[in-house]
């Protein structure tokens, strides 16, 4: 038999936290009951829940000023991308222009 290597994080989906957490809070079972069942740690579950209390539905996408849409997460990675492109471009450029400037003197 042979065994699967185990990731260092394991990446669970949205529904699978929302039922965990769900689970959680019945009357009853607990947090430590159902980490046990699904193999997890029990924090792990108090921390999905502290997320979805923050972020409920019910809730504006934001908290503290910060969104966290999944919209506007898309659209920071995108600018974080361009952002970086266009730090290498004006580095190269820089580069450039020193070298070309050497060679009039």
């Amino acid at each position: 038999m042979t065994r699967k290597k185990k990731n260092k994080y394991n990446h669970y989906s949205e529904d699978f936290r929302r039922e965990a957490v769900r689970r959680s809070e019945g009357p009853d079972t607990s947090a430590v009951e159902v980490a046990k069942e699904l193999g997890i740690s029990p924090g792990q579950i108090y921390n999905w829940r502290m997320q979805l209390k923050k972020l409920t539905d019910k809730q504006f996408n934001s908290l503290n000023g910060v969104d966290y849409s999944k919209q506007e997460s898309e659209e920071i990675r995108k600018l974080k991308r361009q952002l970086s492109d266009l730090k290498e471009e004006n580095e190269f450029l820089k580069k450039a222009t020193a070298y070309f400037s050497k060679d009039k003197w």
